[in-house]
């Protein structure tokens, strides 16, 4: 099966966990180690999210104040290349002899997407309500919730077309294993026949699901730290999906600036291919690939609840 995998932002740097690159690194050899496990018999596809690393950099940015502050498309730029280097490294340790390459992506959105006046994507480290009001304050950012905590909310306007696919595509189907689409692609508009980047951040599972309907995969899989998709979360009567069809979840309400992109990009995905799509822990890769763990999302399915 050709099976692209968005790897979540908290696959790469725990939740709260200090934003050094020796954490990134260690979470990446364990997402390598996952991922490798599939690539004798599957082609694999890795996108990957990017939200605390472009956060962090543009605090760094921010700090630095001789010059303007780089734009969050130029970060996402930096992003992408830092992840995937570290990605195509453990890649090639864990599957010796594997082609591998890390493709800098620009995705396209419309210059005239409403996101961008409704900051939601989180981006950068958690903080208390207290410390987020005050960094809102002096840097004049928006701030919303995220769990106990708060973060730093940025645009996230919706990705139309992942603008390389074809040049993608034929590095997939020569049999290179390729990291592109990071942090769901560096925001890009295209007026006039020109292309230029915008200040924003593209949701990486919605970016994905582009991806992989553009490169018609067999599976899209959105690997995160929880082990699928849970009605009522939180609650006693908190209960797993095992398998839904979109049509099912699209009743559904859930969390925009956490679940709610995840299954968002499944539905998009399978409505556009035919295909599957799961949501799972990376942990469970292999199961997931052969049907026996995460939630399923596929046409037709039955809810289905553990």
């Amino acid at each position: 099966m050709k099976i692209v995998i968005a790897l979540g932002g908290n696959a790469l740097l725990q939740r709260g966990e200090p934003m050094t690159y020796e954490n990134q690194h260690a979470n990446i050899v364990t997402a390598a180690k996952s991922i490798c496990t599939l690539t004798d018999e599957h082609t694999v596809v890795i996108s990957h999210g990017n939200g605390p690393q472009v956060g962090l950099l543009a605090l760094q940015a921010a700090a630095y104040t001789d010059v303007p502050a780089y734009p969050l498309d130029v970060l996402g730029a930096e992003t992408q290349a830092m992840i995937g280097y570290t990605l195509e490294q453990e890649v090639r340790n864990h599957a010796p002899g594997r082609n591998v390459a890390t493709f800098i992506t620009l995705t396209e959105v419309d210059a005239n997407d409403p996101a961008f006046q409704n900051p939601t994507k989180p981006i950068g480290p958690i903080y208390t309500e207290e410390e987020a009001k005050k960094l809102a304050d002096e840097k004049g950012w928006s701030i919303a919730p995220d769990g106990t905590s708060f973060r730093r909310v940025v645009p996230s306007p919706k990705p139309k077309a992942v603008l390389p696919i074809e040049d993608i595509k034929t590095l997939v189907d020569k049999g290179t294993l390729v990291v592109c689409a990071g942090g769901g692609g560096i925001p890009t508009v295209v007026e006039d026949g020109k292309v230029k980047g915008i200040e924003a951040v593209i949701d990486k599972d919605l970016a994905a699901a582009v991806l992989a309907a553009g490169l018609e995969a067999d599976m899209l899989i959105i690997a995160t730290d929880v082990d699928g998709l849970y009605l009522d979360w939180g609650t006693p009567e908190q209960r797993r999906v095992v398998e839904a069809s979109p049509e099912e979840l699209l009743k559904m309400e859930f969390a925009k600036g956490s679940m709610g992109p995840k299954v968002m990009g499944c539905i998009n995905f399978v409505q556009a291919s035919g295909k599957s799509a799961v949501i799972g822990s990376l942990s469970d890769i292999e199961k997931i690939v052969r049907g026996e763990a995460g939630t399923l999302i596929k046409p037709g399915a039955e809810l289905k609840t553990a």
